[in-house]
Parts: C-alpha cells; sequence; structure tokens
C-alpha cells in the first residue's frame, strides 16, 4: 500500500496538547469526515480512546498508531501529529514516549486493512527512517520527509555499482543462463540506498528480497516481484531458505524452478556471493508443490507472519532469555478435536480482526505469551484461536532426529493428523523448523543460532 498518497500537508501537525485524549482530537480536527453521513468526531474518539483502553497502540520507537474503521467513502485517510514531550494517559508510562502519532482512518470496505497497518509498522520499526524523521525540525522539512519514507525506495538516493558490482551482476547472468535458471533473487538489503539492477536480468523474472521493501520497489519495470521479510536471521542461507519458502507459498516460485541468488552484507553496499537453489530438492519432493505445502485454509501472509515472529523469538529470545513455542496452523476445529487447554483462553471473547495474527498489536501479546507451555493454535485466515494448548495427536510414525523434543513430536503429529502446519521454535537451541504432514523443514539451523 502506498501509504504517502493519502497524506495531505494540511493533515501533518504539530500537536500542542500534552496528553493523548486532547492530541488525538486535534488530528480529528483536520480530518474531513463530518461529512460522512453517521459520523460525528466525538463519537469516533470515543471509539478511538475504548479500542486504547483495550489495547495501547503505541508500538514503541516513539510512534502511536491509533486506527479505526468508518464508513467513509475514501479507503484510508492519514493524519500525523508532532509531539516533542511526549503525552500523558490514564498513568501509563509508556505514553511518556511518543514523539509521533499516527492516525489512520479506514473505509470499513478498504481492502487488506490489516496489511496496510503491518505496512505502517514496518516503517516504524525501521530506525533509518525514523531518525529522519526525528532530524526534520520545522514542520514543512516534517511533511517532505514524512512524504520520502513513505514513498518508499522510489525516492532513496541510489548508490551506483562499482566496477566489482558489474562484474558480480554479471557473471551472475551467465551463471543462471547456463544453470538454466528460471528466476534471479537479489537481497536489495546489500545497499543502503537500494540497488539497481537494470537491464542485467531482462532474460529471467528478477525477484528482491528485502527488509521492509515498500510497494514502490514493485512498480519498477525491472522488477517482476518483491518478498518483504521483517526480521529473520542475519545468516544470508537461512534467510534465503525463508524467502524462498515465502515466494514458493505466494506462487512466485514452482518446484521446477531453478534460482539464482546474489547477496552481500547488509549495507555493505557490496555484493559478494551467488547462489543457484533447486526448489525441488531445497524443500523435498514430497512438499514440492504450492498445494501441498500449504493448508487449503491457510493463507501464504498467514505463515509469513507467523514465520516472522517465530525468528524473532529465536534470535533475540524474550526479555534476554532463549524461548520455545509451537504455531500450529489450519482448521482449528479439526485441531482442537487433538488438543486441551491447560490455561483459560486469552483470546477469547475478542473480535477476529482485533486477535489476527496479521495485526502488528499483536506481535508483543504473542511474543509475551510464548513463554507459556502448550500450542498457538491459529485459524487459516490469521485468527489466534487459543494459546497455551496442549496437543496429544496420536503418535503417528516419524524419523525425528534424536535430540528433538515433545514439541517437535506433537508437530510431527499433529501434522499427519489433520490438513495443517506447524513451525516450532526450539528453546534450547534457537531452531525454526517447519513441519508438514510430518516431515521436517529446518529454517535455522543450530549452527547459524550459536554463531549469531
Amino acid at each position: 500500500m502506498r501509504i504517502d498518497r493519502y497524506i495531505a500537508k494540511s493533515r501533518v501537525i504539530d500537536i500542542e496538547s500534552t496528553d493523548f485524549e486532547s492530541a488525538v482530537s486535534e488530528l480529528l480536527s483536520v480530518c474531513d469526515v463530518t461529512k460522512e453521513r453517521g459520523i460525528t468526531k466525538k463519537g469516533l474518539q470515543a471509539d478511538l480512546l475504548d479500542r486504547e483502553k483495550q489495547m495501547t497502540t503505541y508500538l514503541g520507537n516513539g510512534v502511536c498508531l491509533p486506527h479505526a474503521r468508518i464508513n467513509m467513502k475514501r479507503p484510508y485517510m492519514v493524519a500525523v501529529g508532532r509531539c516533542p514531550k511526549g503525552l500523558v494517559y490514564d498513568g501509563q508510562p509508556e505514553y511518556e514516549d511518543i514523539r509521533f502519532i499516527f492516525l489512520l482512518l479506514a473505509s470499513k470496505n478498504a481492502r487488506n486493512y490489516l496489511f496496510s497497518l503491518a505496512s505502517l509498522a514496518r516503517v516504524f520499526q525501521d530506525n533509518g527512517h525514523m531518525d529522519r524523521l526525528r532530524a526534520a525540525t520545522k514542520i514543512t522539512d516534517f511533511r517532505k520527509e514524512l512524504k520520502q519514507v513513505f514513498a518508499g525506495e522510489e525516492n532513496k538516493p541510489r548508490r551506483r555499482h562499482n566496477r566489482f558490482n558489474n562484474l558480480i551482476l554479471r557473471e551472475a547472468a551467465k551463471i543462471a543462463k547456463g544453470a538454466q535458471c528460471t528466476s534471479v533473487l537479489v537481497f536489495a538489503d546489500t545497499f543502503g540506498g537500494g540497488v539497481e539492477i537494470g537491464k542485467t536480468f531482462n532474460a529471467f523474472k528478477t525477484v528482491l528480497i528485502a527488509h521492509g521493501t515498500s510497494d514502490a520497489v514493485a512498480e519498477r519495470e525491472e522488477i517482476d516481484a518483491v518478498i518483504p521479510i521483517r526480521a529473520y536471521s542475519n545468516h544470508r542461507f537461512s534467510q534465503l531458505r525463508s524467502a524462498v519458502l515465502i515466494g514458493f507459498t505466494r506462487g512466485i516460485f514452482s518446484s521446477t524452478d531453478r534460482l539464482c541468488c546474489i547477496g552481500g552484507l547488509p549495507q555493505s553496499n557490496q555484493f559478494d556471493s551467488i547462489t543457484v537453489v533447486d526448489v525441488e530438492r531445497e524443500f523435498d519432493t514430497t512438499l514440492a508443490s504450492k498445494f501441498d505445502m500449504l493448508p487449503v485454509s491457510v493463507k501464504p501472509e498467514v505463515i509469513e507472519r507467523v514465520l516472522a515472529i517465530a525468528t524473532e523469538l529465536a534470535v533475540e529470545g524474550r526479555e534476554g532469555y532463549p524461548v520455545g513455542c509451537l504455531f500450529t496452523l489450519g482448521n482449528s476445529e479439526l485441531i482442537s478435536e487433538f488438543t486441551k487447554p491447560l490455561i483459560l483462553n486469552p483470546f477469547y471473547g475478542y473480535k477476529d480482526e482485533d486477535r489476527n495474527i496479521l495485526n502488528p498489536f499483536m506481535d508483543e501479546t504473542v511474543k509475551e505469551l510464548s513463554s507459556i507451555d502448550g500450542a498457538f493454535i491459529i485459524r487459516g485466515d490469521g485468527v489466534l484461536v487459543s494459546a497455551g494448548s496442549l496437543i496429544h495427536a496420536p503418535n503417528y510414525t516419524h524419523d525425528l532426529p534424536s535430540g528433538y523434543g515433545s514439541r517437535h513430536a506433537a508437530a510431527a503429529s499433529i501434522t499427519q493428523a489433520v490438513d495443517c502446519l506447524c513451525i516450532v521454535v526450539s528453546g534450547s537451541t534457537g531452531q525454526v523448523t517447519l513441519f508438514r504432514r510430518g516431515k521436517m523443514l529446518p529454517l535455522i539451523e543450530k549452527a547459524l543460532i550459536r554463531n549469531s
């Protein structure tokens, strides 16, 4: 989603209030929604504050993202306010850290609403973007920086390749041709200002792998697809395997594809490696079909989100300590026949939208609950059904290597009993493993975690 298209200068202001409630009121005063039938500023503010009481919309990094869905003709409306001294709200200390409020109003008919929230959250997690916004002193400069940040890669200064990078690109094209590759994957985060591909790979499908890449990149003629990643392992092979898995489930790649991958250290502005990946061999012939890899009810974007959270837990842990957990994705009713609760269900009673794994405000909740024994049960559309669920599936035959514990055994069993998919984070090693039909696919290897 190109959020910059919905940012108007008149809706970017400096907040004069010192409390959150009044700050929201100031932002609503520059949003022309009163012409919409049945909408009042007072009622809309009440809805926003009610949501805030249920779950804070503070995302960290000095950013708060209050949001609501309303009956309006336009799909989205965005208002932005700066509050350099922070705000006060209901005695909650985190509001004192707020420096920016991004108010997002979305039509009830707006498509991909949760994706819009997620794309905003990705921008706010980028320290480079936030540093640019914080550095703007005048409101005119802030408005300009805001537009450029949300316009994405197209407005970033591009660094010209040196002779060595051009050599790598030319040789990669030769290797791709000789190996009969169908696609070329480029790690775009190698270059801080964006990567220029040019016409080097005209004969192949060209795919960018990048952290928080915006929609603007996909609009460039030389790029056929973009695979955005959030916080996968810093080790490139693990990052590559995760990205290929996402591209496979999205239908960007097929089981018969061979991929030529070009990468380098993030922000190094230097390519240094070329890798050829055979999708069928990498993901096992029994899982070499998109329809085999994905349970019928599971959406690709749900796997992407769960995988991102699982990998963050594997690499970062929780408050400095390693965390092990199990995510089960698929038909929740069938899965529930093989589970029983270990705790009272923390997701019971919430709206589907508020407990959807695609909602960026669920990240911290999921991470906090990950320390509880038992599995997360997640519906195919991303709705979190329960946490702390004990899986007691029949002990089907599975060939797990020695050293794997009860989580992995439960994942292997439930994926044979039900058409579902499991992602397991090992608490002892940090390894992330995907299970499908009883078979396991390590995504982050033990050795890589030890060295990270």
